[in-house]
């Protein structure tokens, strides 16, 4: 929490005060020299938070109150003896730059964490632009090239191929769209604007719903489905938990083998719905597992395609939706385990409310 200038001295003054306070009071104990470290250390910590002038006063007060209170004779700015004087204004000296140098410092520290993080944004951001420079020039590429092809009347063309480009230009445009989307879903997130659009949801329906969109992009590849019986309605909004599983499902059509099967399995634990889905594929190496929650991170070695987005936007969406996502490796292959707490109603009693 950073306070206000002022603010800064009045908290300074005051906790030199409260310390002096209770110095006073054990005079007896400590001695006047002993004193002094303690007013030290205090300068040292408010050094520590507050900027430069609040130090300054702590420092200077400290000084004058260490004098005042506890150098005999006491309750006077008088100083009898001569090594106490060299005391008093060694002590000044030292609470000013030990003061100085805490806070040139913290500058220090702020500077170079400023410039750190202005290097990481910068090297993000050169990520996302080389990713995005193939991500999105490729698919649009494949529409423009394939569009000249269907406009240019000198070529017969017989319907299956006309088909083929068809699908080419299908294919092309949802990898497009995919891209954009993922761009517009991390905004969201970032942006804090995300809102939950919260409705009823019989998570059977929406399992086998969420396969046959993924038919297509399946190609004849085995995703099996397993709901576990009996289970309630969800209070969820199923445009986020499309996203949520949309991506984890096509990461794993992408980044495994085509005689690989994929397993989505539905179920309800601990009161909260778990959504588990895993593959027989080659997993992930164990030491970057923590990593691969991470914006614009992807494996070393992968195939080329993706922005690394992907599972960045999914854990941003399970948060947001109150939940949390694990990643573990099987063996073979790897599981994603998402946790979300919801309402949940049974018909009967949806019913009646």
């Amino acid at each position: 929490m950073k306070f206000s200038h002022t603010n800064q001295i009045f908290i300074a003054v005051g906790v030199v005060f409260f310390t002096a306070i209770l110095c006073f009071f054990s005079t007896h104990f400590m001695g006047y020299r002993a004193i002094a470290f303690v007013l030290l250390m205090v300068t040292s910590l408010i050094a520590m938070f507050f900027d430069v002038v609040p130090v300054l006063v702590a420092a200077t007060l400290s000084a004058l109150i260490w004098n005042f209170w506890f150098i005999p004779p006491r309750f006077t700015f008088h100083i009898t003896y001569s090594e106490d004087l060299l005391l008093f204004l060694l002590y000044f000296f030292i609470a000013l730059v030990n003061g100085l140098l805490n806070v040139k410092i913290r500058q220090a520290e702020a500077k170079a964490r400023d410039k750190e993080e202005k290097e990481l944004t910068i090297g993000l951001y050169n990520t996302l632009l080389n990713s995005l420079s193939h991500e999105l020039r490729t698919p649009i590429a494949t529409i423009l090239g394939t569009v000249d092809t269907l406009k240019d009347e000198d070529k017969m063309l017989s319907l299956e191929q006309k088909a083929e480009l068809f699908h080419g230009i299908e294919t092309a445009s949802l990898r497009l769209n995919q891209q954009v989307e993922n761009l517009l879903n991390m905004s969201r997130l970032e942006s804090g604007n995300l809102k939950l659009s919260l409705d009823w949801v019989d998570m059977t329906e929406w399992g086998h719903q969420l396969i046959n969109k993924f038919s297509l992009d399946a190609q004849h590849r085995k995703i099996a489905l397993k709901v576990v019986n009996d289970l309630p309605l969800f209070l969820l909004d199923v445009g986020i938990m499309d996203q949520i599983a949309g991506n984890l499902l096509r990461n794993a059509l992408q980044y495994t083998a085509n005689s690989v099967p994929i397993f989505l399995r539905i179920a309800m634990e601990n009161e909260q719905l778990e959504i588990k889905i895993s593959d027989e594929g080659p997993g992930f190496p164990e030491d970057l597992i923590p990593l691969v929650f991470d914006k614009f991170y992807r494996l070393p070695h992968t195939i080329p395609g993706g922005t690394g987005l992907g599972l960045s936007i999914v854990k941003g969406y399970v948060e947001a939706s109150g939940g949390t996502i694990r990643l573990r490796n099987l063996n073979p292959g790897c599981e994603f385990i998402i946790r979300i707490p919801a309402r949940t109603s049974y018909v009967n009693y949806l019913k009646n409310e």
